[in-house]
């Protein structure tokens, strides 16, 4: 019997167009072993090839596109045959939070759903590192946007060296595997890897310090973290093009302009919506001539 095809598959990034250029390609050895195919440095965080020209017409278009993915939420929903699972990954101030209240500012929260992962609690150290996040996948028809995830997994143990080089290509292999099983079974898998500058994350904590309603998100924890930024950098390119895979392809994203980090997400969720070929239930013919008193 031929092997079904992932769902998944079926949803594919333009072949022209601005998407393919910040798509990671899926290696040849399904992202099992980093091979470096992408340096972060190509990619121009403060690159914007979403916008309209003018800020307040991107805002505009981020609204609008807001509204749509609400139209296309419900009718997700209503179709029920897949699920949807939104990753967002980033350095501190990248804008994880900021793109929930963007894109998904129109939504209902009965049919998605957010989790903010932070460090894992004893219980979940009791278990694999897998374990906890299994746990929060999407339902038939829901979306379920992820703030940090599974990632982090194989990016602070990476850069404090918690974990050896062959653990880590051992993790990539174990996500790899996990988010395929997620895709056989109907989980379309978006992945956005929000990358900004070193002088913008400077400039945004600095904000949160000056500000003193921002004070609460900020830690000197991040001014520890702020000095690892090139093994960050480096874990995340690791990443990149380890678990990039034809089933869950990674997207970077240029963040230093907030607007335009919404704008190209919520196309990109949008189009993929779009291209699932949703469709309500059939009619009820119980319901026919119905009348309420």
């Amino acid at each position: 019997m031929p092997k079904k095809e992932p769902l998944a598959n079926a949803v594919r990034a333009p072949k022209k167009g601005p998407w393919s250029q910040w798509q990671v390609k899926p290696s040849e050895d399904s992202g099992r072993k980093s091979r470096h195919q992408v340096k972060l440095k190509t990619f121009d965080p403060s690159a914007k090839p979403w916008s309209q020209g003018k800020k307040d017409e991107d805002k505009a278009a981020v609204a609008a596109l807001a509204t749509e993915i609400d139209g296309l939420q419900n009718l997700f929903f209503a179709d029920g045959r897949y699920k949807l699972l939104v990753v967002l990954q980033g350095t501190d101030t990248a804008g994880k939070d900021g793109t929930v209240r963007g894109v998904f500012s129109q939504t209902s929260p009965l049919g998605v759903r957010t989790v903010g992962w932070k460090a894992p609690t004893e219980t979940e150290r009791d278990h694999d590192y897998l374990w906890r996040i299994h746990q929060r996948m999407p339902g038939a028809g829901e979306i379920m946007v992820f703030n940090r995830s599974h990632y982090e997994d194989v990016l602070v143990p990476v850069v404090n060296e918690w974990i050896t080089p062959e653990q880590t290509t051992q993790r990539y292999a174990h996500i790899n595997d996990f988010e395929r099983l997620l895709t056989d079974t109907g989980t379309v898998v978006l992945k956005f890897m929000l990358h900004i500058s070193f002088e913008e994350q400077r400039s945004r904590l600095q904000e949160r310090i000056d500000n003193v309603e921002k004070h609460w998100k900020f830690s000197m924890g991040d001014v520890a973290v702020r000095k690892q930024w090139k093994a960050y950098q480096q874990a995340y390119e690791d990443l990149l093009n380890a678990t990039s895979t034809p089933w869950a392809p990674w997207n970077v994203v240029p963040a230093d302009s907030k607007t335009h980090r919404n704008l190209m997400i919520a196309s990109i969720v949008c189009d993929t919506l779009k291209a699932l070929d949703l469709r309500f239930p059939p009619e009820d013919p119980g319901l026919k001539g119905l009348r309420i008193e």
